[in-house]
């Protein structure tokens, strides 16, 4: 079972970016090597920077633990647009003007390269020009829509309220972006990809980073022993593994959230679509074979707060069913998003005494324009020692009071959940049925069991292998899954995604005992 999979009967299970596409091929890390950036990722982030830098003519290495853009790229809903829900009065407040714009411009000129990339390397990805919406069906936020929409207008988006929107339900008001986007995120950064390698520069996959060595240049230590060493380090993995006190597993929330796809009768208006005030969907078409589909996501939460997580998908393919003409579901899938304590990504030198090695974290479920503004971002901090959007994105930046009560409460959050996993007892009785999992005691000591679909008992360690919180089993994926900090792993320990970087103890069950297979 793939890592993000559903449940939902007769749907193809594998995210429809990866299943219309080629599974990549790149070779895995052979020899110790030498490069001016290691850049450790390869999703939009990853990818994008290498190229910009190769272009700049640096020798770049792309360095992916499992296979590029496949991970949170490869199960994205690719909105590519500056409309992140209802944000620019809130930025304004909070950072002050010209801070906002530099948010604003960034996301809006990420568009513009990403259509001029695709123009550039001739790439056919589906890309299309099309408004977005964030809409409401109570009568009482739409006085946040008008406001929202000056707002936006005032830092150069060209945005408006409007009440005119023939979609199959009715709405109150929507906030409406002019010249947004959407594509197929993997057709154009394979396309990009192919570009990187030669004599001088590389992407290796199954490479998996778990050290940085400082010395007058970073050595990088993979979990082979291998060594890359770099005068600059870029972490664009998601969640940055390394910290060197920036203290991100303190100000960074994994959520996740759950997309089916389906053939629709009618034809919806074109756009992007997004449900503001109290309701929790988003949708779009894609086109699919001769025809179009419908992508819809919703069902958002903290990672590993949800003990039935089959439950996320019934709830969304029953909301497609009441709100559209369904003809055919086809496809399902989950995904993994970070956010930051005031909603702005992290993109820069990961501390502010540290002056080369950067990283680009904490996109929310907005990163095909965040992932794009983060490569260019570091591309000029890199080459230019500035950005004219570093200010906004500053990992350093300041903490306001309302992002020090985030802080707070997401930090009392993980402190209960690791209390609360370590007092937990186990069951009893080990005794599963086929395809159920749970937290056993044998022998007085806690393991995370799980019984396969042919009646093979898996036994791991439950402890996360990143700061020692306990995992919870997530009935849907068949992983378990870390509620402080999000790390994921299989029922046969393998890292899934991190920040873990080592895997789960993994033990063979006997009749009356149980052996370790690390």
């Amino acid at each position: 079972m793939s890592k993000n999979t559903c449940i939902l009967d007769d749907l193809n299970s594998k995210s429809y970016w990866l299943d219309s596409t080629e599974e990549t091929n790149y070779p895995t890390l052979k020899n110790d090597v030498t490069v001016d950036v290691a850049i450790i990722g390869g999703g939009i982030t990853g990818i994008t920077t290498a190229l910009l830098l190769k272009d700049e003519g640096l020798k770049v290495a792309v360095l992916e633990a499992d296979r590029i853009v496949q991970g949170t790229t490869g199960h994205t809903t690719a909105f590519v647009t500056s409309q992140h829900g209802v944000i620019y009065n809130n930025l304004i407040d909070t950072f002050g003007f010209e801070n906002a714009k530099q948010y604003a411009l960034a996301n809006e000129t990420a568009i513009d390269f990403i259509e001029n990339m695709i123009h550039k390397y001739n790439i056919d990805c589906n890309f299309l020009r099309l408004p977005a919406y964030t809409y409401t069906r109570d009568e009482t936020y739409t006085e946040t829509l008008k406001n929202e929409a000056n707002a936006a207008k005032s830092l150069g988006i060209n945005a408006k309220y409007t009440e005119n929107l023939n979609l199959p339900f009715e709405i109150k008001g929507a906030l409406l972006f002019e010249n947004q986007a959407q594509f197929h995120p993997r057709k154009y950064l394979l396309k990009l990809a192919e570009n990187i390698p030669d004599s001088n520069n590389q992407i290796y996959e199954h490479t998996r980073i778990v050290d940085i060595e400082k010395s007058d240049n970073y050595t990088l230590v993979t979990d082979t022993g291998l060594k890359i060493t770099a005068s600059k380090v870029v972490l664009a993995s998601h969640f940055p593994f390394y910290d060197d006190l920036g203290l991100y597993f303190a100000k960074l929330r994994p959520e996740r959230s759950y997309v089916v796809t389906a053939k629709i009768k009618n034809k919806l208006p074109s756009g992007t679509f997004v449900a503001s005030s109290n309701e929790d969907w988003y949708f779009r078409e894609e086109k699919y074979r001769d025809t179009s589909m419908l992508i819809i996501g919703g069902q958002d939460h903290k990672t590993a707060h949800d003990n039935d997580i089959k439950n996320r998908y019934y709830e969304l393919k029953k909301y497609a069913e009441t709100t559209f003409d369904i003809e055919k579901f086809l496809y399902c899938w989950a995904t993994q998003d970070y956010i930051t304590v005031d909603g702005v990504p992290y993109v820069g030198h990961i501390t502010s005494s540290e002056e080369n090695i950067y990283v680009a974290t904490g996109y929310g479920e907005w990163g095909m324009t965040n992932g794009t503004a983060a490569a260019n971002i570091i591309k000029d901090l890199i080459v230019n020692g500035k950005s004219p959007y570093e200010d906004i994105y500053n990992p350093s930046r300041e903490i306001h009071l309302s992002s020090i009560k985030n802080i707070v409460k997401e930090n009392l959050d993980v402190a209960k959940e690791l209390i609360k996993g370590k007092l937990k007892l186990g069951s009893d009785n080990i005794s599963l049925k086929n395809d159920e999992g749970k937290i056993v005691k044998i022998n007085g000591e806690k393991y995370g069991a799980y019984k396969d679909i042919n009646g093979k008992l898996h036994l791991v360690d439950v402890t996360c292998t990143h700061l020692g919180c306990e995992l919870k089993w997530n009935n849907a994926e068949k992983s378990w899954d870390c509620p402080c900090h999000g790390s994921r792993f299989t029922f046969e320990g393998d890292i899934i995604e991190g920040p873990a970087v080592c895997r789960l103890h993994y033990y063979k069950a006997g009749k009356n005992t149980i052996d370790s297979n690390i």
